[in-house]
């Protein structure tokens, strides 16, 4: 089994990093996709990797890092021979996104142009996903690979359920805690897992910040509370990921981004107190993932 980042940022455009997107490749050649960020199918490509053979995708929860790339992943499948309607899992709500954006919704022009040609009519079951709402529990098994969802600490769950996931195939099993503050259920799902993959989006000052100033949420997991959680559940080894864009030098970014965080703090030297602090409770194999990363489990 082995894992690529595809996107290892979280909302802001950014040069150097596309958004959150995780892609898992079992040993059998079967493709997942968890999240699907803007920039992560381009990053399948540069991995080698066909979008069109990438057909089944877990969304965590319905923020745009997570979920724009989307359309364009199913729509790129279409266009580079998909035959079988994508599979997708993700919380209430996940339905209806698709079908505002597929046919009779945003690229409704776009998809009956170009099925008005025999080429693309022959595989219109691609831009048709099957569509499943998840509630707690396990989510999906096709004999290969075993997702079990629950329910984490980020947004409102009025607005919109978040899921943590716990995978489990080829004798492994991979934890991915979503965008969330501490909570019990990340540590269930993390449990002697043989990798944990945490968000770690703003260091503990940047936190503060978005507490104070009310700019967005702030129910994320500090560097060192992530090394914290991966200690108490036995993880083998843990990723850090989605982050906040806390490292940036474009100019570009920080002027925008200034409302958002601090960005005379920002920089390259954060990732190396991220480590550390993360170093305080976790003593395993870390990485700090980067788009393309790859791990073989």
């Amino acid at each position: 089994m082995r894992l690529t980042f595809l996107g290892s940022a979280a909302a802001l455009a950014d040069p150097d990093r596309a958004q959150t997107a995780i892609l898992i490749e079992l040993d059998s050649g079967a493709k997942y996709l968890v999240d699907c960020g803007e920039g992560a199918t381009r990053n399948m490509l540069k991995a080698d990797v066909n979008p069109a053979d990438v057909g089944t995708v877990f969304l965590t929860h319905l923020h745009m890092d997570h979920i724009i790339g989307l359309p364009y992943h199913i729509l790129t499948g279409w266009i580079f021979g998909r035959r079988a309607a994508p599979q997708v899992y993700g919380p209430p709500g996940t339905a209806d996104f698709l079908r505002h954006a597929l046919e009779g919704g945003a690229y409704d022009v776009d998809i009956r142009a170009r099925g008005a040609y025999p080429m693309r009519q022959r595989n219109m079951a691609a831009v048709r996903p099957q569509v499943t709402e998840i509630t707690a529990g396990v989510i999906h098994d096709d004999g290969a690979l075993r997702v079990t969802a629950l329910p984490v600490r980020h947004i409102p769950e009025d607005i919109c359920m978040c899921y943590g996931f716990r995978l489990e195939a080829e004798g492994k099993v991979i934890a991915l805690s979503s965008d969330t503050a501490p909570c019990d259920n990340v540590g269930r799902l993390a449990q002697d897992a043989d990798l944990l993959i945490h968000e770690c989006t703003f260091p503990q000052s940047f936190i503060d910040h978005r507490a104070r100033t009310g700019v967005g949420t702030f129910n994320h997991t500090t560097p060192t509370q992530v090394g914290e959680i991966a200690r108490d559940a036995g993880a083998k080894r843990l990723v850090a990921t989605h982050f906040g864009h806390f490292d940036t030098v474009n100019p570009a970014l920080k002027r925008a981004a200034t409302a958002h965080m601090p960005v005379d703090l920002c920089g390259p030297h954060l990732i190396d107190e991220v480590a550390r602090d993360i170093r305080k409770a976790f003593h395993g194999p870390l990485y700090l993932a980067h788009d393309l990363m790859r791990i073989d489990l």
